[in-house]
């Protein structure tokens, strides 16, 4: 399995949205290294999704539910979208700042590539991102 985080600004499309569609086609997404990791995510694979307008947070897991098909909102070009369905919200958001003061998430792609909307996290970043959140998958 792998794990991923993924960016949407709340008004556009919030973690409640979600919840209440019980499951989106994440697309829209323009950028060829974001198309890219959507292409390499897999079916059952975990998201942390991220709110990102102020405040700044990681709300909830999702779950890849249908592996990556042409973008439908596309209307050129070679672009992608996946399926995804929620898991579970954290009791408690986690802050970019949170993450930022985390030692073992100085390296998180969260950090270093601030305008990327799809990232992969690792295994260990995932997992010390929803205990911050004081859940349990």
């Amino acid at each position: 399995m792998n794990y991923w985080l993924v960016k949407q600004e709340p008004e556009a499309y919030s973690w409640d949205d979600l919840v209440k569609d019980k499951k989106t086609n994440w697309d829209g997404v323009r950028n060829y290294q974001a198309r890219n990791n959507l292409r390499a995510m897999k079916k059952g694979d975990q998201l942390l999704f991220y709110h990102s307008v102020d405040p700044k947070t990681v709300v909830g897991v999702a779950q890849v539910s249908r592996e990556y098909f042409p973008d439908p909102t596309a209307a050129s070009g070679d672009w992608s979208a996946v399926e995804v369905k929620p898991v579970k919200a954290l009791k408690k958001p986690v802050s970019l700042a949170e993450i930022k003061e985390t030692p073992s998430l100085s390296e998180m792609a969260l950090i270093r590539h601030t305008r990327l909307s799809v990232m992969p996290v690792t295994k260990k970043e995932f997992e010390t991102v929803i205990k911050m959140g004081g859940i349990k998958l």
